[in-house]
């Protein structure tokens, strides 16, 4: 049974991984992307979007607007429009991309959305939670 759920987590992840063509570039610079002690929830995403991808943006700002009001702020970029290209390099963000900004920390949990956006919700959302209260 153990085996049946490794494959099917495994063939969800390649699946959702290969139909959004994610790209996750890993570039580490220490510049200074907002000012100290805000924090900041970014999607990017390209223009063609599935299904996943729709539902990791709502219900990340919904799980922001719910948690934290206006406290924390949520933003959206489409990277094939110049401002998100803008945005996107930036913060070196090259592909469909869940990141949570404060200051000089930089928190991706891209991989956490899609896995749970639409399976899991609540977990999201949990997870939204750990990686953001630290912040405040």
């Amino acid at each position: 049974m153990k085996i049946i759920a490794y494959l099917f987590m495994t063939a969800m992840t390649l699946g959702v991984n290969i139909s959004c063509s994610a790209q996750n570039d890993n570039k580490n610079d220490n510049s200074e992307i907002s000012d100290a002690g805000k924090v900041e929830v970014f999607y990017f995403h390209f223009t063609r979007r599935c299904a996943t991808c729709k539902a990791v943006e709502d219900l990340s700002r919904q799980a922001v607007a719910e948690l934290y009001g206006g406290r924390v702020a949520f933003s959206e970029f489409n990277l094939e429009e110049e401002k998100g290209k803008q945005k996107g390099e930036q913060l070196g963000i090259s592909g469909q991309t869940l990141l949570i900004v404060s200051g000089d920390t930089r928190i991706n949990i891209t991989n956490e959305g899609f896995m749970n956006a639409r399976s899991n919700p609540d977990s999201l959302k949990q997870i939204i939670k750990e990686k953001i209260d630290p912040l405040l």
